[in-house]
């Protein structure tokens, strides 16, 4: 009887392993671009601000134009463009399915080798020819 429960609870600890080892690997997934949480509004300056001048950092000084009316709202450039590619990893053209893919990579990505002859076009015998 008592072989019989090591015998199940050694099972237990290998599928336990396996299911571990056989998970994926953490990837850098880039979150998706939401144009409403990329917006910086300015607060509108008023005659108390005026006072403390010198401690307003420069984005804040009023350049003498004055509006009642709400602040404006202006859009945060990312330095990735909003796309359906994320670097996950890949670094080789047989791991692309476009040319596009692969230009993305190889912008916007570490480590990839898909330019053999660094002119800036990758994959050129498989993608983009």
């Amino acid at each position: 009887m008592i072989n019989k429960v090591l015998v199940i609870l050694t099972c237990l600890i290998f599928v336990l392993i396996g299911y571990r080892v056989l998970q994926p690997k953490n990837t850098v997934h880039q979150p998706a671009t939401n144009a409403a949480a990329d917006i910086v509004t300015r607060p509108t300056l008023t005659s108390t601000d005026v006072d403390n001048i010198d401690d307003i950092p420069p984005t804040y000084v009023d350049l003498g134009t004055t509006s009642t009316s709400a602040p404006t709202a202006t859009p945060v450039l990312s330095t990735q463009p909003a796309s359906s590619f994320s670097c996950d990893g890949r670094t080789h053209c047989s791991q692309m399915t476009s040319c596009a893919e692969a230009t993305y990579f190889t912008n916007y990505c570490p480590n990839t080798k898909m330019d053999g002859n660094h002119d800036g076009v990758p994959c050129e015998q498989q993608w983009c020819n």
